[in-house]
């Protein structure tokens, strides 16, 4: 069977190596960082890059016009497979509850979306407009609340991984710098027949840039992930991981910004700003219980995701190379992951077919 390796641990390059692997194809990972065991993980400041153990792992449905329909596509796709999964597997950690979105000041495209097109049109399960007085306050002017589902990150990354290996798959511990690193490897993978770059933020990419993110871990449940867009153009939000793994409150969206210290001040105003969205967070205690803050870098791309297939023309007495590219989601890694795997697993049989190489 032709080979393919995959470049990066984090969830798209789990979720493409599973597809490529259930299709057929011999698949190997080789990651620098690989999923780590628990949030109570003090991470150093050369694993800030690995977002995906960290990140706010869930499904905001953002429909056309208000996103773009490629992505849309693509989260719909990871929607059913989360759904089959948490059916299958109720150890892969993903957990299916409403979504609740709160607008202050919302553009003329939230009007299109009545319950028909969002149900029927755009596949949004259990989306349903918000009366006024379910708002919290009187600066929310729309909102919505739709079936999505959330993951403790940490759990489902585990769950991928040892899902790769249990079929056999291999995963090779070690950094790679550059695309050509892995076609001259000697790590006992055998001859390469294609490789899937998802690595996040690409090899020299000069349209990636990171977003620099701010968000806060409490041991506090909450029953909804919960997102509001504030007039001034910040969000504040909640993402539950559930399976003892708290609840994310967030958080900031700074581009081009390295800093990897957070901010005491930063995190005491998104406490107390969801806080007033959504109170019931507080429980019985009436306050939030901190379990760390996190700062991550975002892997982002001017022009959006680039999921592409790049393949070189064959030197004489030599066999073309084909490298698909998947990387530059942003944050929406996880909501997009198996729209995207699909997506990478269709460019790899064009260009790698199974059947050739029999």
């Amino acid at each position: 069977m032709p080979h393919i390796v995959v470049i990066g641990a984090g969830v798209t390059g789990l979720s493409s190596a599973i597809a490529l692997q259930e299709k057929g194809y011999t698949v190997s990972i080789v990651a620098k960082d690989l999923p780590l065991p628990s949030e109570a993980i003090q991470t150093v400041h050369n694993l800030i890059n690995y977002t995906s153990p960290w990140g706010g792992a869930h499904n905001r449905w953002i429909p056309p016009p208000l996103g773009s329909v490629r992505e849309h596509e693509w989260s719909v796709t990871t929607f059913h497979r989360m759904h089959a999964l948490s059916r299958s597997n109720a150890e892969a950690g993903i957990t299916f509850m409403k979504g609740i979105e709160y607008i202050e000041a919302p553009g003329p495209e939230y009007a299109d979306l009545t319950e028909q097109r969002a149900r029927r049109e755009l596949g949004m399960p259990g989306w349903r407009r918000l009366t006024k007085a379910e708002f919290p306050d009187e600066r929310v002017k729309w909102g919505c609340e739709y079936d999505t589902w959330c993951v403790n990150p940490m759990v489902y990354c585990a769950f991928l991984l040892r899902r790769f290996v249990a079929r056999g798959g291999k995963v090779v511990q070690g950094e790679v710098r550059e695309v050509e690193e892995v076609w001259a490897m000697k790590l006992d993978l055998g001859k390469v027949d294609g490789m899937v770059n998802a690595t996040g933020h690409g090899f020299g990419d000069k349209d990636m840039f990171v977003t620099r993110g701010q968000t806060c871990l409490v041991a506090n449940t909450c029953d909804a992930t919960v997102t509001r867009q504030n007039a001034d153009g910040t969000w504040t939000f909640c993402v539950p991981r559930n399976f003892e793994g708290g609840t994310v409150i967030g958080g900031t969206k700074e581009p081009n910004d390295w800093n990897t210290e957070p901010s005491l001040e930063v995190r005491e105003k998104l406490l107390s700003m969801f806080a007033a969205t959504y109170p019931k967070i507080l429980g019985e205690k009436r306050e939030f219980q901190v379990i760390r803050d996190i700062v991550g870098r975002r892997p982002t791309r001017h022009g959006g995701p680039r999921i592409e297939v790049e393949e070189t023309r064959p030197e004489e007495g030599k066999v073309g190379k084909v490298v698909v590219h998947a990387y530059g989601l942003g944050g929406r890694g996880y909501e997009l992951s198996w729209g995207v795997a699909e997506e990478v697993l269709d460019l790899v049989e064009k260009s790698v077919p199974l059947q050739s190489k029999l």
